[in-house]
């Protein structure tokens, strides 16, 4: 009986330079899933922003050295504690999925959190989004939260 390859190994690690061209496809897909599309300049200053640290970082998902998924985060201060982590967006490339990439690249960011001693990590997602919601409800907790938008 021959045996299965070994599985590919997934790394999660800063983004970085030569990830720009993938990255854009997954950040690009993230934002069609919320159908929230951005001009071309947006996505610049996105990667400009995140390879700069400029109030938010991002960690990359590889395997076989392609990027296959992507996750943005940042701390904040509260009324009642000095930092907070909020994962802004989390995508992995549909072909990619049911690896373990999701997953990973949370534990990266709650692995930072715990770095910098933010007194708690947290994001959001749309009701509807069953898949996403089953992971979610294995990593952390559901508190029951709504979220409202009022114009600017």
């Amino acid at each position: 009986m021959k045996k299965a390859p070994p599985m590919p190994e997934l790394l999660v690690h800063p983004l970085r330079p030569e990830h720009q061209a993938r990255w854009e496809v997954l950040a690009r897909g993230y934002k069609a899933f919320y159908e929230t599309p951005l001009p071309d300049a947006d996505y610049v200053q996105a990667w400009q922003r995140l390879l700069a640290q400029d109030r938010i970082f991002g960690l990359g998902a590889t395997v076989d050295g392609q990027l296959v998924g992507i996750v943005h985060a940042l701390f904040h201060t509260s009324t009642w504690a000095d930092s907070v982590c909020y994962l802004q967006d989390l995508f992995v490339d549909p072909a990619a999925r049911g690896r373990g990439a999701a997953r990973a690249l949370i534990a990266g960011v709650a692995e930072i959190a715990r770095e910098r001693r933010a007194a708690r990590l947290y994001w959001l997602t749309q009701e509807h989004n069953h898949t996403a919601r089953a992971l979610y409800d294995q990593v952390a907790q559901y508190r029951g939260f709504i979220r409202y938008d009022h114009p600017v």
